[in-house]
């Protein structure tokens, strides 16, 4: 059961992983479109703001200041906080995944 326990939190950690990577690229994409201008009607532009819009307001509610001189600093804010989940979260997965699957080899 360990062992079988130690692959799904493995794979369960790389998932999470590749999930927020991905979730990254999305952010840096839309930073970087949004320097061209508004683009309201192009619709990969619209569908990156529906994916990326409630994290942006979240972050504008609980950080005030997260607009400085019209600068929005908040896409900053959301990667520095996805790559510390990543590092730790999935990390803590591995780490513990290794440490069952290590168990069980020695057990045997």
């Amino acid at each position: 059961m360990e062992t079988f326990f130690g692959h799904f939190l493995h794979a369960f950690s790389k998932l999470l992983s590749m999930t927020i990577q991905i979730f990254i690229f999305i952010i840096i994409i839309r930073s970087i479109l949004s320097w061209a201008g508004p683009l309201p009607y192009n619709q990969f532009m619209q569908i990156l703001r529906k994916i990326t819009d409630p994290v942006f307001r979240f972050v504008h509610k609980v950080i005030p200041f997260s607009i400085i001189g019209g600068i929005d600093i908040s896409p900053i804010l959301i990667l520095l906080a996805l790559y510390f989940i990543d590092t730790l979260i999935s990390g803590v997965l591995r780490d513990y995944a290794t440490i069952l699957l290590q168990k069980r080899m020695v057990i045997n």
